[in-house]
Order: C-alpha cells, then structure tokens, then sequence
C-alpha cells in the first residue's frame, strides 16, 4: 500500500501504482527471432505475444465491505472483489459475454453487471459463485449506467437508442420506458427514488424525470444548462440530486420535491467523473478530470475545496463514502482519502490480484528497436533487443502514435491531448489541443518542416473537426478547426510544404452529419490557409487514409475505394478497390502496403496494382483504422493477428 499526503507526490502514485511492468510477452527469444527473420521469406509472420495487457476497471459498487470492479477493453469480463480489510482482491468471477462493463449496481449481496458489446446485464451472487445472465438491451449494445430503487428494482440506460429500462429481479420481468429523449443517442446517468427515475442523456444535455408507475416523462434541466453536452453523472440521496455537467465541470444540486430549487457549483475543471454525497456531513465529493482532482463541496459554507490529486490526469470511476473515509476507484487502483486526516493511500489492483489481460489494442508506431502498442491507460512498450514486454502508464488513450527525433508523440483521447515519451522514460503531457476537440484520429510528423500535424473529432454532440500543428522546437501549437465545414480530420499528409486532409463526415458522437460525402483538402503550411478542396470519391462518407508518394496524393475510402490524385492538378487520375472498412496504408520504400485487420495486401502505386501479401490475420482492436506499421529500415512490417503483436518480414 502507498501513502501520501494530500497534495503531495502527485504523481508518486500514478507511477508507483499504476505503472506496473507486464509479464515479458514475446512468443520466442529475441535471438531466436533474429535468426528466423534473417532467412526468412517475405511474408513470413513471427508472433511476438500479447500487444497490450491492462488491468483496466470501469463499474464498481461497494458491497458489505468489497469493492468489486468489472473490467472493460479484456475478454472475458472479469469482476473482482476487492476486500477493504484484506486490501487484496479475493473473488473473482468470469462473465461469458460482453467487452467490458460501465454499469454497476447493488441489491442486497448481488451484484448487477451491464455490459457493452452486446448490451447484457448479469447478476452475480457475491455469496457464491453463481454469474447469472437475467436480461438484455438488444438492439442496443450498451448498458451504460444502472441504479437500484430502494425495493429492489434496477434501472438502466442504453446506447446508441438512448433507452431507459428495469429488471425486477422478484419476478424476472423487465420493462421497456422508451427513449429518454427522441433524437439522442446516450442515456449517460441514472439516479432513482421511491417513484421516480432521473435519466442522464446526451450528446445534447438532458435530465429526463420518468413516472416509475407511469412512464411519464418530463425535462427538468434548467433550460439556460441545455447548451451542454451531457449530464454524465448522478447521484441521489435523502431528496438531493447531484448532476454533473461535461463539458463545463458543473454541477447542479436539485431538490426532487420541486426540481426548480437547485443550486450551482462550478468546479475548475472540464468533467464531473464521479459523485458521493455524505448526508452526515452535508457535504458532496467529486471527482473532476482533466486534472485528476478530488474535491469537497460544504453545502453549509458553499465552499469548494481540493483535497488530493492521485495523478496528473485521474479519471476517478466511483466514489464511495464509509464513514470518516472516502473510497475510489481510479483506472486500476482502489483510493482511500481519510477525511480527518488528509491522507490519501491506494493500493493498485494489478497486484492485489486482478491480473493484466490482452486488450483491444488502438495505436502501433515502432522505432526500430522498439514497438510500441497503446490501449486504455498505457502504452505497452515491445523491446525487440532484450525481449521485454512492460506497460508505461498514459492518463487516456493514445489513439495515434507519431516516432519523432527518438521519442514517441501521442494524441490522446480525452481533451485531445499531446504527450511525449523518451523510450525509458514515462508519457509526459506537453499541450492541449482545446477548441472543443476531443478525439485525435490521425497524426503525423513533418521532418521538412518541424511539425507534427494532427487530425481530431470534436467534442460528443459538436459539429467542426480541425487540424493542428505543433512545433516542438518553439512549443508552438495552431490549431483550425472546421476547416473542411461540418467534418472531422480523419485522415493526414505531408509533403513539399502542404498538408493534405482527409474528411469524415461524422461530427463528434451523438451527433447527425451535416455533411453528405468527404472531401480531400491542401493547406499551405507557409501561410496556414486552405488552398483547394475537391471530393475524390463522389459519395464517400469517410477518407480513412492518406499517404503522399512521388507526385501524387493516395487515398483510401471507407467503402474501400483507393484512389490516386495528381498534387499538381488536384485530379484523381487513377483508383481501384481493396476489401472495406477502416483500412490503414504505410509506404516502404516504393511500396505501400495496406491491411483492414484480416489480410495485408501490397500496392504498386504506378500501376495501382494490388496484390496479397499475408492472409487470415483476423485482428482485433478498438475503434479507428487497422493496426499496422513499418520497421524504419523497411526490413518488416507490425501489425496484429487476434490480440497478439506480429512481424511480418519484408
């Protein structure tokens, strides 16, 4: 166990919690592997283990002095108990189906499970060992917040048809309340009292009262708060409704006996992640991201107070209050804040007894000696010269991953944020990108002209994408958003002092495009402007790739259109088609190769000749373009087969 005193050694538990190296994960010694590649035939595939291993918790409920935590991005879902006391996880139960779980609730000693992809919900007996499945959502495939009513009945929300639901665990039946809001995607937060079921939604904020007999529903957002994205979170105790608000780190305080009454508690921050409110004391605790803080509000006073930092970057899950302590739960680590005496512990659940699992892997980049493969809180760092495998811990996700001058620059998902990391050192945050940017989904690095050019989707239920560039030398970050109207960047280039931009025509999520097919754009990078704009491939809704070669522009359409346009004319002058989906290209040399996850293919980009080049990779990874990448030296490329990291020589 770690202890720290508030506000101090911030990061001291980031790194000596949550940084926790990995089993070694190479399927063969590094010599061994050497000697195979040095003979071997092009194409021929080497397995390399696991890409990316996390202990990654997301729904937790207390539970007669156990914490349990389901995980999320791991097959199968695991939900541990975490024994207080014990300070060690002592149950673990396997879940059959599902990605990962966000929702969680209590009804006596059982615990409900919701999970996502698809959307099922489990109980399970903490008793005994029994993992029940009792209900499903389908058609939708999340369940993203679950709630217990004080005799029992459980609540929850779903996506992407932003429904509210029960499950009556007493007779087994279920009940479908309809969609909270028409035209909104997320039912985000769910609160419940004896007679009513409040309803957190988005992407455009709403907080939804439901007649639990009923079904009637009414708005009870303060209108002048309806230009916000979500109500995220809820809590509810003795009348008093806690609702926070993303993107503007409010928090509403409602009375449920007349929902007008309320009161406004803005926090310096962009997200409200967690809520305990302490009736005792009359105080509301609140984790707030992105600066990972925990802070009290005194509802006597109507002070806000910070009272520790785990880490730069904490994303707490779930609070809980027992007595003069405050417990929570932080990516994988178990915190306890001791109210009397400001002492801040934690213990990291990875050694307590839930061990890593292979994830869904969302970024690969290589350095040569090293590959490095990103997932939900880390990178996972592949040293091919000693055979290692360790896990640095990274505040988010990076969803692109960009080798310049013997470091690692991420893009980040939340806040769209960029990170640095020397190849024995830990991530380190450089910049935020801000304009209501969250998702970064292309990314990179200009040698000619010192910049790293990045693509993002904004903010959920926002239209108006941009492009930004970072000049490490000076600390310089420009940012255009909306620069393709209505689009997001998907996809990004460089050459001879333009950058080229690839479209999607999706908005942040929850939103509906405005948009109808992508473009492909150039921006002089001397004068920071857009110079021209064209649509390559009339009816494409997204650009997912882009690659400039000789003198001409490569693109690739989700509908698996690849296409060729002269940088000079601005025409496409020559396409043909490869399999659909999320492909990604990378040039060796002459060559571009391409994969969408199942097979790698070649391309000769004179002829537009497309050829196999390795088959049956069935990969799996999370949201974006198909993992792959290419040795510096142009000996092998990476990609995934399954869960696992490969190589495949050249």
């Amino acid at each position: 166990m770690l202890r720290l005193t508030a506000l101090t050694a911030a990061l001291a538990l980031a790194a000596a919690a949550l940084a926790v190296p990995a089993a070694t994960a190479h399927a063969e010694p590094p010599a061994a592997a050497a000697t195979v590649h040095a003979g071997a035939p092009p194409g021929t595939v080497t397995d390399l283990g696991p890409a990316s291993e996390v202990t990654s918790v997301n729904g937790a409920e207390l539970i007669d002095g156990t914490i349990y935590t389901a995980t999320g991005g791991v097959t199968p879902i695991v939900v541990g108990g975490y024994d207080l006391a014990e300070q060690r996880v002592n149950r673990r139960y396997e879940l059959p189906t599902g990605a990962g779980a966000w929702a969680t609730a209590a009804v006596g000693t059982d615990l409900y499970v919701g999970t996502y992809d698809p959307g099922d919900l489990y109980r399970v007996d903490t008793a005994g060992t029994a993992v029940t499945k009792v209900a499903d959502v389908s058609p939708d495939q999340f369940i993203w917040a679950l709630a217990a009513a004080p005799d029992g009945v459980l609540y929850g929300g779903t996506y992407p048809n932003g429904r509210v639901f029960s499950y009556d665990p007493v007779t087994g039946a279920t009940r479908d309340y309809g969609v909270a809001v028409p035209g909104e995607q997320y039912v985000r937060s769910i609160a419940v009292d004896a007679t009513t079921i409040y309803a957190g939604g988005g992407a455009h904020a709403h907080l939804i009262a439901i007649d639990r007999a009923t079904g009637a529903k009414r708005e009870i957002l303060p209108p002048e708060f309806a230009d916000r994205t979500f109500v995220g979170t809820l809590a509810l105790e003795d009348g008093l409704l806690a609702a926070a608000l993303s993107p503007t780190g409010t928090m509403l305080l409602i009375d449920t006996a007349d929902p007008s009454r309320y009161e406004v508690v803005q926090t310096p921050d962009s997200y409200i992640t967690a809520i305990a409110i302490d009736p005792g004391r009359d105080d509301v605790y609140v984790g707030t991201r992105p600066s990972g803080t925990l802070r009290r509000y005194d509802r006597d006073t109507r002070q806000l107070s910070t009272l520790a930092v785990p880490y730069d970057g904490a994303s707490f899950g779930r609070l809980f209050v027992t007595g003069d302590q405050l417990r929570g739960v932080v990516t994988n680590t178990v915190v306890t804040y001791d109210v009397t005496t400001g002492e801040l512990t934690g213990v990291d659940l990875t050694e307590a007894g839930m061990p890593p699992a292979p994830e869904l892997a969302m970024a690969i980049a290589t350095d040569g000696p090293r590959v490095y493969v990103s997932g939900k809180a880390g990178v996972q760092v592949h040293d091919l010269v000693a055979g290692t495998s360790t896990r640095r811990f990274l505040p988010g996700e990076a969803k692109a991953m960009t080798p310049v001058a013997g470091e690692i620059w991420m893009s980040v998902y939340t806040l769209a944020y960029l990170f640095r990391m020397a190849p024995d050192g830990d991530p380190r945050r450089v910049t935020t990108i801000g304009h209501e940017q969250t998702r970064p989904l292309d990314a990179i690095w200009s040698p000619a002209d010192k910049l790293l050019v990045v693509g993002t989707e904004p903010e959920y239920g926002r239209h108006g994408g941009a492009v930004s560039f970072y000049d490490p030398r000076a600390g310089a970050l420009d940012v255009h958003r909306d620069v393709i109207p209505d689009q997001s960047i998907r996809s990004v280039a460089v050459k001879h002092g333009t950058a080229f931009l690839g479209s999607s025509i999706n908005g942040g999520l929850g939103t509906t495009p405005r948009a109808t097919e992508a473009r492909l754009a150039g921006f002089d990078l001397a004068t920071r402007t857009k110079t021209w704009e064209i649509s390559p491939v009339p009816g494409a809704k997204q650009i997912v790739e882009l690659v400039a070669t000789g003198d001409r522009i490569l693109g690739l359409t989700e509908t698996g259109v690849l296409f060729a346009v002269d940088q000079r004319t601005r025409q496409m002058v020559a396409a043909t088609t490869v399999a659909s989906g999320q492909n990604t290209l990378v040039q060796v040399g002459s060559a571009i190769y391409g994969t969408n996850g199942r097979d790698v293919w070649k391309l000769d980009p004179a002829t537009m000749t497309v050829t196999p080049f390795v088959t049956g990779l069935n990969a799996e990874w999370y949201g974006g373009g198909a993992l792959l990448t290419a040795a510096p030296d142009g000996s092998a490329l990476y990609a995934l087969r399954g869960r696992n990291l490969v190589r495949i020589q050249l």
